[in-house]
């Protein structure tokens, strides 16, 4: 049974699903929105929140270190804290949509638009 359990291994060993979602959830900052897979959107989404959420405490330099250990990428994190959390510091959460587009015409895998609200 899978009760509690809310990740997703992907056949993937941990260092290489870990580094994945973190690949996913920089270019979301980045580009502000991808197409993956839906599983795959669905487990970055937890991600991408908390980073948010860390950035929009711009005045704490502990927060900037968590986020920058969260994702490893000093752009991404200077994106969150200058431009995405001012942007969100109305918002108490939801700071990301997964719109489904359908089936992959290879393997028939469901996909996703991961994207920032606006």
């Amino acid at each position: 049974m899978r009760h509690r359990m809310d990740k997703r291994k992907f056949s993937r060993p941990t260092a290489h699903r870990m580094a994945m979602l973190r690949n996913l959830a920089i270019d979301i900052v980045n580009y502000e929105g991808i197409t993956t897979t839906e599983a795959k959107a669905r487990d970055v989404r937890s991600i991408v929140e908390k980073l948010i959420s860390l950035g929009k405490k711009s005045e704490d330099l502990h927060a900037r270190r968590q986020a920058i250990q969260l994702v490893r990428n000093e752009k991404a994190v200077k994106k969150v804290f200058e431009d995405l959390g001012p942007r969100y510091s109305a918002r108490d959460g939801g700071y990301t949509r997964i719109l489904k587009l359908g089936y992959r015409r290879g393997d028939s895998a469901p996909i996703a638009r991961i994207e920032l609200v606006e």
